[in-house]
């Protein structure tokens, strides 16, 4: 996926807003994760076990036709990459939300779309704690998402951590963001856009 900017980081940390930010900034297009049209979304939240594999199938099926659509242009910002939404499928294996026959077919899956792209030219980790996702998930206030028990969103922050403390193939900017209010500062905006541009300009884009 030549020239395309990956957003990651956990449920709260902001990947829509600062994707969009930074789509508008380098003038680019900009592909939102589908969670809106998502029909199992709501009931997972509710009933984890029944409904995570349906929620995630969506989800991947969704990313394939995102990726389709990236393709076409030179450039883009995407929220989320096909890696987060492995780590998802693979937090709710080790927490019993998925058994070990569903999680192998969605890896199936996963696998065949992994083989058949290219790696995103950048992928920027958005570092929060736990803490300050909930603050931003109690402010947006998605109905689905306000009952979630705080372990849920522990164990998919260490899902993500130990991913990207590894993970070596494609470029990872890290920045932390608990101290920055991009959407509102415009000090801290400028600070973010010049991190990403200075590592887009290592990258030679």
């Amino acid at each position: 996926m030549k020239n395309v900017i990956c957003i990651e980081g956990v449920v709260g940390a902001g990947k829509t807003t600062l994707g969009e930010l930074l789509a508008k900034e380098l003038s680019i297009e900009f592909f939102q994760e589908p969670y809106i049209d998502n029909p199992f979304l709501d009931k997972f939240y509710s009933n984890k076990e029944r409904y995570s594999l349906l929620s995630q199938m969506y989800f991947l099926n969704k990313r394939i036709e995102i990726i389709e659509e990236a393709s076409k242009f030179n450039g883009c910002v995407m929220d989320r990459s096909i890696y987060g939404d492995y780590l998802f499928a693979k937090m709710h294996l080790r927490n019993g939300f998925m058994t070990a026959d569903e999680f192998s077919l969605y890896q199936s899956f996963w696998e065949k779309l992994i083989s058949a792209r290219t790696n995103p030219l950048l992928i920027i980790y958005l570092e929060t704690t736990v803490d300050n996702a909930i603050k931003k998930i109690k402010e947006r206030g998605r109905d689905f998402e306000l009952g979630v028990e705080k372990e849920y969103w522990t164990s998919l922050n260490e899902e993500y951590s130990n991913f990207f403390n590894e993970y070596n193939e494609t470029v990872v900017l890290k920045i932390n963001i608990d101290n920055m209010d991009i959407r509102d500062n415009e000090e801290d905006r400028k600070l973010f856009f010049d991190i990403v541009k200075s590592k887009l300009k290592e990258l030679s884009l």
